[in-house]
């Protein structure tokens, strides 16, 4: 079990799970981009050693597989598991409390640990000697990837009051004063946006502690999505296998366990502009209004280092993030959702935008005809469930005579179309949320969704080849079979919604009648990127549409507030008002090559 950062990383070199770049590197944009390449490569963890214009150290890719995560909370992975299985199913230690006396020591002994104040192990620094790292070209300036973002309920103070969270902070750049300010990207209905509007109410600032590095489990700690009633700050102490250690110095948390901590205060109504910044839908969050935070002090430890991840088109490190969090947290939607058996937000399309479910289905066995009942419950619970909440596309079945797997995604979507009844499993919600990184909908935060429901018998073969009537469309070209059942085809470049609708009612009047087997047509920029791979389908045709907007269909009708169709057809273009995708700089890429050349430090990574 790990102390600090430094042993992790000290435990991962000795073991062949990490490598040293001696080599000086640039901050701008170089660390990220070797970061990706050796992510791509199912490489190591990376420590870089000679940062230009810092001199402390960084290290990203920790968890950039499952393997090398479960390595490293190997001593205390089960008996997490253990407890956090309790949390969600307390009766279970009621029925066999001999078998759960080892979790409930692990549990107190994960109570927080407060500290005096004048042991904290720092010295105060300025935010300018920290690595000033640039992810993307069009980036607003240098980003933190990996805080603790803590704060405390100011109804309630206290550490079993806290939250801590993982949100982007921006360093520079914009509007901020250097060492004065930094910029906190985070939503409203987040733990710290509930904290800023109590503090608001008090017409008071709200304190914030921003902690970096220290045990992986801390870090990893701050993106859990835990059982009610279960702190972050005792998860961290559960997984690190040792109490969280802290002290307050001028009023404000400190880790004793981190590397760097950044306190400083949010002020009522305090706001400046941030980014852009290189997401992990794979376009630029554009620039908006956010939260910034007055700097008060920063700390570093001796042999500070800075951990960071990049966040681009999935996959990448936060894929891994997200496969953790799932293997920790076991059946917990389950338990949250009754008669859900799966849900699994799809990486490949940005894990927000896209959504597939296996439910139950008990309302209708004795009907003629088998269709969705139960299941449109379970997908209203689904859409209100924290994060699940922000998705665009929800596809939903229950299993019938064969078991589903929602991860095989082409077996999964096989299923559904052949049994999708157009004219009735069609749900739409407009004007509702989305996630805020998402630029496909009416505004920031503001989108549709729409829930595809299929049950029953299967209702067609789906095409295997595309249908004839496609190779003569007009300006819809170039169409390309992505799976059985789903076609793709170009269109002219979008102009506007209006002209949208009316092309792809010309292109539906061609087809009308003559695709039945094809259900569900793309039309995008290049059918060739789509049609390539499974990740180009899903990446594009979900994070490029807005259901309200870019769906339309076949001999489409209204009945008694209901839409449906023969075909659907999706709109995957890209529109006006989306955000520009990440592309990297060829000069960058071109100049990173000397890390991998014979005798860099990660030649190996090539061989």
């Amino acid at each position: 079990m790990y102390r600090n950062l430094e042993e992790c990383v000290k435990d991962l070199e000795e073991n062949g799970h990490l490598l040293r770049i001696t080599e000086e590197v640039d901050p701008h944009l170089e660390m990220a981009s070797i970061h990706l390449k050796v992510y791509e490569a199912g490489g190591p963890a990376l420590l870089f050693e000679n940062i230009k214009g810092s001199n402390y150290q960084a290290v990203s890719n920790l968890f950039g597989t499952v393997e090398r995560s479960r390595y490293i909370f190997r001593k205390t992975w089960d008996r997490v598991q253990n407890v956090v299985a309790l949390r969600n199913d307390p009766i279970k230690a009621m029925k066999h409390p001999f078998q759960n006396i080892s979790n409930g020591f692990a549990a107190m002994n994960a109570l927080p640990s407060k500290k005096k104040a004048n042991t904290a192990p720092f010295k105060e620094i300025q935010l300018t000697d920290l690595p000033s790292i640039q992810h993307w070209p069009k980036d607003g300036g240098a980003f933190i990837t990996l805080p603790q973002v803590y704060t405390e309920d100011p109804e309630k103070p206290g550490i079993m009051n806290s939250n801590l969270g993982m949100y982007r902070i921006q360093l520079d750049g914009n509007e901020y004063e250097v060492n004065k300010e930094v910029g906190l990207h985070y939503q409203i209905h987040r733990g710290i946006g509930i904290h800023q509007s109590k503090a608001t109410k008090q017409n008071k600032p709200l304190k914030v502690s921003i902690f970096i590095g220290g045990p992986p489990a801390h870090t990893l700690s701050a993106v859990m999505p835990l059982p009610e009633g279960l702190s972050e700050m005792t998860f961290a102490g559960l997984l690190a296998g040792r109490r969280f250690r802290y002290s307050y110095m001028d009023g404000y948390c400190i880790s004793h366990d981190a590397d760097f901590v950044i306190t400083g205060e949010i002020y009522p109504d305090d706001t400046k502009p941030e980014g852009p910044f290189g997401d992990h839908l794979g376009y630029y969050s554009l620039t908006h209004e956010f939260p910034v935070m007055h700097i008060h002090k920063v700390y570093a430890k001796d042999n500070a280092i800075l951990p960071f991840t990049v966040v681009g088109r999935p996959p990448q490190e936060d894929t891994s993030f997200g496969e953790i969090i799932h293997k920790i947290t076991g059946d917990a939607v389950k338990q949250e959702i009754p008669g859900v058996k799966e849900v699994h937000a799809v990486d490949a399309a940005g894990v927000h935008p896209l959504l597939f479910a296996i439910g139950s289905e008990r309302y209708t066995p004795f009907e003629e005809v088998k269709k969705p009942a139960e299941l449109l419950t379970i997908s209203n619970r689904i859409l209100g469930t924290g994060q699940l909440s922000l998705a665009k596309f929800l596809f939903i079945t229950a299993e019938q005579d064969k078991p589903l797997n929602t991860h095989h995604e082409i077996d999964f979507l096989t299923h559904i179309l052949e049994r999708l009844d157009l004219h009735r499993d069609l749900h739409f919600q407009t004007k509702t949320t989305i996630d805020t990184l998402d630029y496909s909908g009416e505004g920031l935060n503001s989108g549709s969704k729409v829930v595809i429901a299929a049950y029953g018998d299967k209702k067609r073969e789906l095409c295997t080849e595309v249908p004839a009537i496609f190779e003569n469309t007009g300006n819809f070209t170039n169409p390309h079979l992505i799976m059985p059942g789903v076609v793709a085809v170009e269109a002219p470049v979008f102009r506007d919604y209006d002209t949208a609708a009316e092309e792809c009612e010309a292109f539906a009047q061609v087809i009308n009648g003559e695709v039945a087997n094809c259900p569900l047509i793309i039309v995008c920029d290049d059918s060739d990127f789509l049609s390539a791979s499974t990740r180009n389908f899903l990446w594009a045709t979900f994070t490029r549409s807005n259901p309200s907007h870019d769906i339309h269909g076949v001999n489409s009708f209204y009945k008694n507030k209901h839409w449906g169709c023969d075909n659907m057809i999706v709109d995957a273009r890209i529109k006006p008002h989306h955000a520009p995708p990440l592309l990297p700089d060829p000069e960058v890429e071109k100049n990173i090559e000397r890390f991998f050349d014979e005798g860099g430090s990660l030649a190996d990574i090539r061989k």
